[in-house]
C-alpha cells in the first residue's frame, strides 16, 4: 500500500516536470492560470537548483528537466528498493 502510494507520487512528479517542458513551449494566454501555476509551483523547487549547478552555455536549451527526471527516477528506484526489503 505505501509503495503504491510513492509509485503513484513519484509518478505525478515526473509528468508534472514534463508538463512543465510542454508549457514552455506554448504561449500562456493567461499567466494566472491556475493550473500552470500550480505545476510551476511545484516544479520549481526542483529545477531551480539543477539550474544552478549547470553552466548555460552559448545555446538558450535548458537541460535541467532532463536532469530532473532522471534523478526522479533514480529516486524512486531507490526509495521503493529500500521500502521492499
Amino acid at each position: 500500500m505505501l509503495v503504491d502510494f510513492i509509485i503513484i507520487a513519484f509518478r505525478v512528479l515526473y509528468f508534472l516536470v514534463i508538463a512543465r517542458v510542454i508549457l514552455s513551449w506554448i504561449p500562456i494566454g493567461n499567466p494566472n492560470n491556475t493550473l500552470v501555476n500550480f505545476i510551476y509551483e511545484i516544479t520549481e523547487p526542483i529545477l531551480a537548483p539543477i539550474r544552478r549547478l549547470i553552466p548555460r552555455g552559448s545555446l538558450p536549451l535548458d537541460f535541467s528537466p532532463i536532469i530532473a527526471l532522471m534523478l526522479i527516477k533514480m529516486i524512486e528506484v531507490f526509495v521503493i528498493g529500500l521500502l521492499i526489503r
